[in-house]
Formats: structure tokens, C-alpha cells, sequence
């Protein structure tokens, strides 16, 4: 088959534009967003200026920027907010805190088992926040165990984009690719259409990456730490309805999956017990207890306690009621109000309307004797933990008087995590069953979270990412220009020209192949918006369904993990474990290559190629 002639003066343009956006995505000195912005002005004003007419006739320019309405960036954006929702609720950390527990017991199958729940939870929810949650876990068991996190970081990594394959809502690529393909005249792929060969093949991936990975991994020193640079001492006071009450001191820590320090027990007014093992806790007791402020968040909600004053019980007016609920750390400097005095002193919760629930001292374990935090005299360079609405602790920062470090953290809004995850499910199960399209279930779930107030308007904005959207915008644009001229016919036919004579199936894997080269060094989401007309009509010219030709699009667009600029929980982990640009191709190029001819081989036997 001879190879085409060049294609027509406009689609041309439009090659020689998508080369040079592919250059500028993966540019790190030109910041994406810019590169976007770029190629839709030249586009529009090249288009603007050299009209062009098909069969459908005008193109007119103002249609490259329909990717800003399109169902994909909509359901993209709206399932990166109801994400959040699962995020700033803490329904994951359930599931951390399991996985952290058996580590202790059975490394090997613990491994197996967090790759398989990484893996599964990507194919429902954006794989960001299920890498920001599993990387200080794993951090902490390679510190627990005395090993490198190397091993275990990378292919979690990994099995979260392998995981991601499975369903249409799985990753934006995924969604970008089915949307394109309805636009194409496709019959529109279900949610699970593609999770059979996505989960032969990702069986294939995660023994690769539970057995050999872990071995062929570098070691490398992990940047992310383990612990607060601060230890603070705290009060946790036992209530009635606590875990703790009328249990023995070794069954409590133990719910702690043996994480928690204990130095004294405090019961009544000046008794004190000291920490053995079969001491037995009672409602009223306070356990004095030592850790960074996040572990002790974490033993007050698993223990049903809490870390301010017993006597003190939470009215309206509470600093605790507010909605927004932050922890962060004030330092007591010379001069300042609290320097020599105690909290009780200077009324501290009247006056600031924050509560003070724990304190670090130079170091060392802050002797309250039993007269709790409030009437602890407070010394310079002591830092206080304290807690607090939003609003109240921005407003403390204006005052100046005392000094508030850059370490405040929002608190996740943990007794509204069952309703953030019906709310997921729900979107989940409308867009499966075929109620609602996928963006209209998402925008319906992203809207839910706001009004059951699982997340704010606020967190509904920081969830939305201005590089992801530009570049599903311009990835949109492009496909809009290489299908409208022609470009992609031609690509197609070029495509088909180098491998004439070849089998179907060869030319299937080959166009997988292709995209999997491609997604490695630019953007995914380019990747796959300009691969899936390409697949269309290599489809249309063989006379053959063009669904596994789209489908292996999808997949070959899939395969980030050569890089670590291939996808953006790679730059994550990298950071994370300290790991190379090496490292990814050492261990992500034979996972691709293993992904590649495992799918290549389903698809034309699940296809009957």
C-alpha cells in the first residue's frame, strides 16, 4: 500500500501544532497552563485568518474552545470535587489505619493487599488522593520494619494507574477518550465495558509489582518523614462512652494498633496510676500520652475520647462546634501575653476562642501532675497545639501578640464520612446502571457533597486543578482540528500504510504500542485525545468495529509509568521516595512492555480478531 500524500495546507497546520504541543507539555520550565493558552491562540487566530471549509462547512475558530463545555472536563471536574468530599471527610483513613495494622503480621500478603486496594479504590476515585493517603502509611511501616520505603512506594504508585484502567470514570484519560469517541459517532462505552481485559491484564501487573518490582526497585532515602518534627504531651480524658472505659491499659494501646505512649494515668483529683498493662481505665481517668499532633487526632477519634478539659462540656458557643475544624501551633515568645502565665490565667478559650489540647517543651514530656494543660505555667519557646474553627484562628493570626507557625492543618469532618461515601456510591451506581450519564452523576454527587456539607465552597475550589482543565480544553481543541481537516485520516492512513498487510491484531498492538510511547513523554490526556480519531479511522479504512481500536487507545494511553512525568502521582511518589528518573524507567518500562503484550493478546482474543 503506497504511503498517502501529504495531507491539505490546514491539516498540516494542525500536525505540525500538535508536534510542537506535545514539545511544550512536557517542557517543566513553561508552566502547562501557558503551554495550553498557547496552543488554543494559535488555533483560533490561525483558523481565524485561514478559514477553512469541509463538507460540514465553515470550521469556525470559536469551536476549538467547546472543550470548556464539553461532558468530559464536567464530569472530570465534578468527580474531582466529590472526591475531595472523600478526602476532607476522612472515609479513606479507615482504611489506612486497617492496612497499617496488618503490616505488623504479614508483610508479603500486606503488600499484595494494599496493591489490590489501591488498584480497586482508582477505579471509583481519583488516584491523587489514594496515593496522598497509602504514602505516609507505607512510610511508616518501612521505618517500623527497618527497611527502604523504595521498595513499596513505587509499585503502589503503579498500581494505582494500572487500577485506574478499569472503568470509564476511572481516570480523566478515560473519560476524555469515551467522550471523544461519542463525538465520533460511537456507541457510548459503560462504565464497565473495558473492566475484563483491564483486569486480566492487571492481574499480570500487580504479581509483577508485588514479586518483582520490590526487588528490582533502588534503594533510595525516602524525603518524606514519618513523624512531626514536634512531640507534644497531652491529656486524653476517658468518657463514659469511651472505647477505654473498664478495659486494661495493653487492650487500649492495642486499639491503637500499639502506636500510643502512655507515661501516667490520672485518676480523681491527685491520684496517679502508673501505666502497666493490666492497669484498667475508667471513665473520668486522663492518660497522659506523647506524639505528633496528627497520631494524636487519631487516638482521640479510635478511642471515643478527647483531648480537652473533662469538666468542660461543648455548648453552642464551644470553639469545637465551629465548622471548619483546624490544629494549629502557637509559640510563646518573649513579651508575649502567655509568657509566665498559665491558659487559665489569661482565660484562653473566652478570649481567643480556640482550645489548647496539647504542648510541646524542648523536648520533653511536660509534667502536668494531674492539674491538666490549663494550669501548666506556659515558658518561653513552649508551643502550644491548639484547635479551633477556621475564622477564629485566622482572626488569632491578625492579632500579632502571639506567634502562629505555618503548620496549620484542616481537620477532616470524620462524622460526615458515611454520607460522603453514599454520596460516591450513589454517583457510582447512577452512571453504571445507565440512570445518568457520568457528568451529569458527578456534577449531582459534587453538588451533594457542598449541601450536606462535606466539603465547602472553598474546598470545592482547591479540588479543581487549572492545569488538568486546560489541558483537557486543549486536548479537545486539537482532536477538533486533526478531525475536522483531516489530519487524523491521514495520520490513520499513514499508520495503516507501514503496517500493510499486517493482521488486524498487529496493527491493534501496535497502535497501543504507539500511544504507550507517547503518553511516557507528554501529556496522557493529549495522548489520548489525538490517538482515539486516529483509531476511528484506522477502524473505518480496515472495515473492521473501531470499539477494541478505541479501547486499546485507552489502555496504550494508560500505560504512564516509564517517566515520572508521564502522570501526576508519579511526581508525587518521585518526591516522596526520593527516587530517580531511572528508577522509572528501570522498573516502568518492563511494566509497560508486560501490559502491553498481555493486552495485545486479550483484546484480539476477547474481540475475536
Amino acid at each position: 500500500m503506497p504511503f498517502p500524500d501529504l495531507p491539505n495546507g490546514h491539516a498540516l497546520f494542525v500536525l505540525l501544532l500538535t508536534v510542537f504541543a506535545l514539545y511544550l507539555f512536557r517542557r517543566d520550565d513553561i508552566p502547562l497552563e501557558t503551554s495550553c493558552v498557547i496552543v488554543l491562540l494559535v488555533l483560533t487566530m490561525g483558523f481565524t485568518f485561514a478559514p477553512f471549509h469541509n463538507f460540514n462547512g465553515l470550521l469556525e475558530p470559536m469551536q476549538f474552545f467547546s472543550g470548556f463545555g464539553h461532558e468530559a472536563l464536567v464530569a472530570v471536574c465534578a468527580l474531582m470535587v466529590a472526591g475531595q468530599g472523600l478526602v476532607r471527610t476522612g472515609a479513606l483513613e479507615p482504611i489506612g489505619r486497617f492496612l497499617a495494622r496488618i503490616w505488623k503480621t504479614a508483610p508479603l500478603f500486606s503488600l499484595l493487599l494494599t496493591l489490590l486496594i489501591a488498584g480497586i479504590l482508582s477505579a471509583f476515585v481519583n488516584n491523587t488522593p489514594i496515593v496522598v493517603l497509602l504514602l505516609p502509611i507505607l512510610i511508616s511501616v518501612a521505618v517500623r520494619s527497618n527497611r527502604s520505603p523504595s521498595g513499596l512506594l513505587l509499585p503502589m504508585g503503579f498500581a494505582t494507574i494500572v487500577g485506574g484502567m478499569a472503568t470509564t470514570i476511572g481516570t480523566s484519560t478515560n473519560l476524555l477518550v469515551v467522550s471523544v469517541a461519542a463525538d465520533l459517532g460511537l456507541e457510548r462505552f459503560g462504565m464497565f465495558d473495558f473492566m475484563l481485559p483491564a483486569a486480566m491484564a492487571g492481574a499480570i501487573a500487580v504479581v509483577y509489582l508485588w514479586l518483582v518490582a520490590p526487588k528490582i526497585t533502588p534503594e533510595r532515602q525516602a524525603l518524606m518523614k514519618n513523624t512531626s518534627p514536634r512531640i507534644f504531651t497531652a491529656q486524653l480524658h476517658i468518657n463514659n462512652d469511651s472505647f477505654a472505659d473498664g478495659k486494661p491499659l495493653a487492650e487500649v494501646i492495642g486499639k491503637t494498633d500499639g502506636m500510643m505512649k502512655v507515661t501516667r494515668i490520672h485518676r480523681g483529683s491527685d491520684a496517679t496510676i502508673m501505666p502497666m498493662p493490666d492497669a484498667i481505665i475508667r471513665a473520668g481517668d486522663k492518660l497522659r500520652v506523647t506524639d505528633s499532633p496528627d497520631r494524636l487526632k487519631e487516638y482521640e477519634q479510635v478511642l471515643g475520647a478527647r483531648l480537652y478539659k473533662s469538666g468542660q462540656e461543648v455548648s453552642e458557643d464551644h470553639p469545637l462546634t465551629a465548622e471548619n475544624q483546624q490544629l494549629s501551633e502557637l509559640v510563646v515568645t518573649p513579651g508575649s501575653p502567655l509568657a509566665g502565665r498559665s491558659l487559665k490565667d489569661v482565660s484562653f478559650m473566652n478570649q481567643y476562642g480556640l482550645v489548647a489540647i496539647a504542648l510541646h517543651r524542648a523536648d520533653r514530656v511536660v509534667d502536668m501532675h494531674n492539674k491538666g494543660l490549663g494550669k501548666v505555667t506556659l515558658h518561653v519557646g513552649d508551643v502550644l497545639l491548639v484547635q479551633g474553627g477556621q475564622s477564629e484562628i485566622a482572626e488569632f493570626k491578625k492579632r500579632g501578640d502571639i506567634l502562629v507557625l505555618d503548620a496549620t492543618t484542616d481537620l477532616p469532618r470524620s462524622h460526615r464520612a458515611p454520607r460522603a461515601l453514599i454520596i460516591m456510591g450513589l454517583v457510582i451506581l447512577f452512571a453504571a446502571v445507565g440512570l445518568l450519564p457520568i457528568a451529569v452523576s458527578a456534577l449531582g454527587g459534587a453538588l451533594l457533597m457542598i449541601l450536606t456539607h462535606c466539603i465547602t465552597w472553598r474546598d470545592a475550589m482547591n479540588a479543581l486543578s487549572a492545569p488538568v482543565v486546560l489541558i483537557v480544553a486543549a486536548s479537545l481543541a486539537l482532536g477538533i482540528g486533526m478531525t475536522e481537516t483531516g489530519a487524523a485520516e491521514y495520520l490513520a492512513q499513514a499508520f495503516v500504510s507501514v503496517l500493510h498487510g499486517a493482521p488486524p491484531a498487529v496493527l491493534l498492538s501496535g497502535l497501543m504500542l504507539l500511544l504507550a510511547i507517547l503518553t511516557n513523554v507528554v501529556s496522557n490526556n493529549a495522548a489520548a485525545v489525538i490517538g482515539t480519531p486516529i483509531a476511528v479511522s484506522v477502524a473505518t479504512q480496515l472495515n473492521l468495529p473501531p470499539e477494541p481500536f478505541v479501547i486499546a487507545v485507552l489502555f496504550g494511553a494508560n500505560m504512564s509509568f516509564a517517566t515520572p512525568m508521564a502522570y501526576k502521582t508519579n511526581l508525587l511518589v518521585m518526591n516522596a521516595g526520593g527516587y530517580k528518573f531511572s528508577d522509572f524507567v528501570k522498573v516502568g518500562v518492563p511494566l509497560v512492555v508486560l501490559m502491553w503484550i498481555s493486552l495485545s493478546i486479550i483484546l484480539p482474543i476477547l474481540y475475536d480478531f
